[in-house]
């Protein structure tokens, strides 16, 4: 997808490059490390060689085996200048982590390494994780250095509070997780169509108690959802995450409300959507409850429970006939066997929504609790995009490209209307 240059400095949070490098790898990125003399004091070149399958470079003296090229990618016939091949052919490079010293270096324009040479010979965007201890980072030196990297333009993924190096010691100054490096790069590296703009997401399952111990529920894992959330955050979204009962790993820097039943679902985003430019209605809310759920837990000695249910509340039609004209509303519909394109397009004209994405949950490896998705897009419109299987973030990616180009229609729209107004009242 995406060439990721590595930069990693003296500290002994280079251990969290290490989960970087296989995260970004496993999110099909192309991954090359270079490395401070001193960062080998802490982690060698030989570990990240063996995630990424490319040689590491620590001086800008140093010949490359692969003469500047990333995984994948043919040998060029030509060997390049070692400290500029990396970083000219990245598409981002990310110095994780950034010691006090390499800070002080980048800000004043120093290129006494591989690091800080690669940092001034950069084209593409830079990202900065300082890790250091909480006295140095809230130094006035340091938060003059940082302040004036990101008046160039760089990018600062700022230090968490915690337990630091020092036996017992803790404040801000831990690095960034890896999860939150890879997803500040990835940022980087999609078009910010989404800036500005607040996004709502419902992920994963609502389960409908029976009893204190048994649920009526289904398989959604909300894998599809957090794929959707990501890649808004991504294109420079604020997003608002309803989580229903996902055990993933949540999307970080979003914000999200848990929630577990599909009343507390309704209510969660009658609460959020107001505020939203886009809802994008993911998750797989029951569509029935058991109208007398048992305080306690049932006793199988007494047999099979008869249970009666009821119909649950219709959040996504309830939302979209209260939506305002510049609001973008987004279902999703999983439907079983060859009629599950004309059942979702019988969906969006009942539920009066701008698009829904259908997927047919009968073909194996696609859909609830899976990798991977295959999705039609219907919109509105008239408009149909068939989304061909492939990972649920490459499909979130063609989702948001449909909900951009709507919320750009509306935005049209309000731009004509407010200019018919103003020759009106001219």
């Amino acid at each position: 997808m995406a060439r990721l240059l590595l930069g990693v400095t003296g500290g002994i949070a280079a251990y969290k490059a290490i989960e970087t490098v296989r995260l970004a790898i496993r999110a099909g990125h192309s991954v090359r490390v270079i490395q401070t003399p001193t960062s080998e004091r802490f982690v060698g070149r030989a570990s990240f060689e063996g995630i990424t399958g490319a040689p590491v470079l620590v001086s800008e003296f140093e010949h490359d085996p692969a003469r500047g090229s990333y995984p994948g990618e043919p040998l060029p016939e030509r060997a390049p200048i070692s400290h500029l091949a990396l970083v000219d052919s990245a598409d981002v490079y990310l110095i994780a982590p950034a010691s006090a010293n390499t800070v002080a270096k980048l800000a004043h324009g120093l290129a006494d390494n591989l690091v800080t040479a690669a940092a001034l010979a950069a084209a593409c965007p830079v990202a900065v994780a300082p890790a250091m201890n909480a006295r140095m980072y809230l130094s006035a030196a340091s938060s003059a250095n940082l302040a004036l990297l990101e008046s160039r333009g760089v990018s600062v993924i700022g230090p968490e509070f915690g337990e630091l190096a020092s036996h017992g010691e803790r404040g801000i100054g831990r690095l960034a997780e890896p999860p939150t490096l890879l997803a500040a790069c990835e940022r980087l590296l999609e078009p910010q169509t989404l800036a500005g703009r607040r996004v709502l997401v419902t992920a994963g399952g609502t389960r409908e108690p029976i009893d204190s111990v048994r649920y009526v529920g289904n398989r959604s894992s909300g894998r599809m959802g957090l794929a959707l959330a990501a890649s808004a955050a991504r294109r420079g979204a604020a997003v608002t995450v309803i989580a229903a009962n996902v055990s993933l790993p949540l999307l970080p820097g979003a914000r999200v409300v848990t929630v577990a039943t599909a009343a507390e679902m309704s209510d969660a985003c009658a609460a959020e959507f107001g505020d939203c430019d886009a809802l994008l209605m993911a998750a797989a809310v029951a569509d029935f409850r058991p109208v007398r759920p048992m305080d306690g837990k049932l006793d199988k000695q007494l047999g099979p429970p008869s249970i009666t249910l009821e119909p649950t509340d219709d959040v996504l039609g309830t939302l979209a006939g209260r939506r305002r004209p510049d609001q973008v509303v987004v279902g999703f519909a999983a439907e079983h066997g060859e009629a599950a394109v004309q059942r979702a397009a019988d969906k969006l004209a009942r539920k009066r929504v701008d698009a829904i994405v259908v997927n047919d949950i009968s073909r194996e490896g696609i859909g609830f609790d899976a990798d991977e998705n295959e999705v039609t897009i219907l919109s509105r419109d008239g408009r149909r995009v068939d989304v061909r299987r492939d990972r649920k973030d490459v499909v979130a990616g063609a989702v948001l490209d449909e909900v951009g180009r709507l919320l750009g229609e509306r935005g049209e729209q309000d731009g004509a209307a407010t200019a018919v107004a103003r020759a009106v009242g001219a």
